[in-house]
C-alpha cells in the first residue's frame, strides 16, 4: 500500500490535433507515452473524446499541438479549410472540465519542441520542422523556443516554381498552386488518382520526383531566410521511399553553390528522430511549460 505522503511524479497530458487524426495520452517523456488515436471528425465529438480521457487520468497540466491557423492568444482556430473547425475554441472545453494549466501551439511547433529535446534537433541552436501530409506546415526553433511573431509561420503557403510536367491546378482552396496546393497529400492523390501511400512503380517515381522538386525549393527558402542548422521533414508524404535523399540532392541545385556551406551538401534534410511521436512529445513540453508558468506566476 502506497504512503499518502509520497508525492507522485508529475504526469502531463498531451494532445495532437491533426487534419486527419487526433492523438492524446499522458506521460513525462515519449518513452512512457501510449497515445490513443481517433479520426478528427467534428470539433464537438473530437474534443469531447479528448476531454473524457483527460478527466479520467487527471494530469497535472495539458499541452495541445493543433493544426491551424491558430489565434494563439484567444486559443481558437482561425478560418480553416477543415469543415466545421473555423472559429473553434480549443481551450474552453478543457478549462470547463479540468482545473489545470493548459499550453497551446501549432502542431508543427509542438513537433519542433519534441524534436529539440528528444529527437533530431537535440543539441542544435536552430532548426526548422516541416510536416507534409493532409496539409503542409512548418515551425522553426530559435534558441530553444518556437518562432512566433504576428501569429505563427505558415510555411506551407509560400509560392514555388511549378514542375515542368505538373498539370495539377493545385488543391489549396485559398491559393490554388501554393506549396501546399502542389505538394500536400491531397495534391499527390489528385495527380495519381490514389493516396501517396498506395503508389507503386512509375506513379511512385513521378510523385517522389515532384515532391522533391517542390520541397527542395522550400528548404532553399528556409536556408536563405532563417539559416537553420537542420531541416526535419515529417508527415505521411515524407515517408515516401527515397524522398528525403532526393530533396537533399535537389537542394544542392537550388542553392547553386550559395552560400557554399558544407553542412548543406549532404544530410541537411532529415526525418524526425521521434517518428510519429514528435507532436505528442511537444504536447508534453507545452504542458510542462504551462505548469511551470503557473507555478512561477
Amino acid at each position: 500500500m502506497s504512503s499518502p505522503y509520497i508525492r507522485r511524479m508529475p504526469v502531463h497530458g498531451a494532445v495532437e490535433i491533426g487534419g486527419t487524426r487526433t492523438s492524446f495520452g499522458v506521460g513525462s517523456s515519449p518513452d512512457d507515452l501510449a497515445p490513443r488515436s481517433i479520426s478528427t471528425g467534428g470539433p464537438d465529438d473530437t474534443l469531447g473524446e479528448v476531454v473524457a480521457f483527460l478527466v479520467e487520468v487527471e494530469p497535472d497540466g495539458v499541452g495541445i499541438a493543433s493544426f491551424g491557423p491558430l489565434d494563439l492568444a484567444a486559443g481558437r482556430i482561425r478560418v480553416t479549410p477543415k469543415p466545421g473547425w473555423s472559429g473553434t475554441d480549443l481551450l474552453r472545453p478543457l478549462r470547463t472540465a479540468l482545473d489545470v494549466p493548459i499550453g497551446l501551439d501549432t502542431d508543427v511547433n509542438g513537433a519542433a519542441l519534441g524534436e529539440a529535446r528528444w529527437g533530431a534537433g537535440r543539441g542544435l541552436g536552430s532548426f526548422a520542422y516541416v510536416t507534409v501530409g493532409t496539409g503542409i506546415g512548418g515551425g522553426a526553433m530559435i534558441g530553444g523556443d518556437p518562432l512566433h511573431g504576428l501569429g505563427h509561420p505558415e510555411m506551407g503557403h509560400v509560392t514555388v516554381r511549378r514542375h515542368p510536367e505538373d498539370r495539377c491546378p493545385g488543391v489549396c482552396p485559398l491559393h490554388g498552386d501554393c506549396l501546399e496546393g502542389l505538394a500536400s497529400g491531397p495534391a499527390v492523390a489528385a495527380r495519381a488518382g490514389k493516396p501517396a501511400q498506395e503508389l507503386t512503380g512509375a506513379d511512385l517515381r513521378t510523385a517522389v520526383d515532384m515532391e522533391a522538386f517542390y520541397l527542395a525549393q522550400l528548404v532553399r527558402d528556409l536556408v536563405y531566410v532563417l539559416a537553420p542548422e537542420r531541416v526535419i521533414v515529417g508527415g505521411g508524404v515524407a515517408w515516401l521511399p527515397g524522398l528525403l535523399d532526393l530533396v537533399n540532392e535537389r537542394l544542392d541545385d537550388e542553392l547553386a553553390g550559395y552560400p557554399g556551406l558544407a553542412a548543406h551538401e549532404a544530410g541537411f534534410v532529415v526525418p524526425p528522430g521521434l517518428g510519429h511521436l514528435s507532436g505528442m512529445a511537444g504536447g508534453l513540453i507545452l504542458a510542462e511549460r504551462a505548469v511551470a508558468s503557473m507555478s512561477s506566476g
